[in-house]
């Protein structure tokens, strides 16, 4: 990580001064995401995950993540809004199956949603999403008893554990509310 900047007065990219803030950028956070190695069967089978950004203070996470034909999630409950973007392939809600998710499609779900987010066996490729969440997922077994929580903690837990398990090294993603990397580039 790098070291805390103490807070200063920004300026213009030509120098001119601008009103004081609290938390200064020197630089861009970005990550590459070929550069991000994906961590296998990290939320179930044929779930896997790419972290790009993982924030325990704010409870949000945003991740890539690719899931093979037939993976499921549990019945989950949003304590937070979520929004899910298909780059590829296809996935649906088992309580929504008139509304398939394909590529190109865009969903926001606000706290409090509901749902079993699966991949139809059918599927002739893997789908991948990017997900940006807030706050957990409380995931439940389908006799309605209680099965796990998903959220940025667990999720970085995860990623510590099985990179190392897989031999991937220290994973690089953007971390922290105050805006930093969790390894150097390499």
């Amino acid at each position: 990580m790098s070291n805390t900047t103490a807070p200063v007065p920004a300026t213009t990219y030509t120098g001119s001064p601008l009103p004081f803030v609290a938390l200064p950028q020197g630089e861009l956070l970005s990550v590459q995401e070929s550069e991000i190695p994906m961590i296998k069967e990290a939320i179930g089978p044929g779930i896997n995950i790419q972290p790009l950004r993982l924030d325990l203070e704010a409870g949000e996470m945003a991740l890539l993540i690719t899931l093979a034909p037939g993976a499921e999630v549990p019945l989950h409950y949003h304590t937070g809004p979520a929004e899910v973007f298909t780059l590829a392939g296809r996935w649906e809600y088992k309580e929504y199956p008139e509304q398939p998710q394909t590529a190109g499609c865009y969903l926001y779900e606000p706290g409090g949603s509901v749902h079993t987010f699966f991949t139809p066996a059918d599927n002739t490729e893997d789908t991948i999403i990017f997900a940006r969440v807030k706050g957990a997922n409380i995931n439940f077994n389908q006799d309605g008893s209680f099965h796990s929580i998903l959220d940025a903690c667990t999720v970085r837990y995860l990623t510590d554990t099985l990179s190392e398990a897989q031999g991937l090294g220290k994973i690089r993603y953007i971390g922290r509310g105050d805006a930093d990397f969790t390894a150097p580039s390499s």
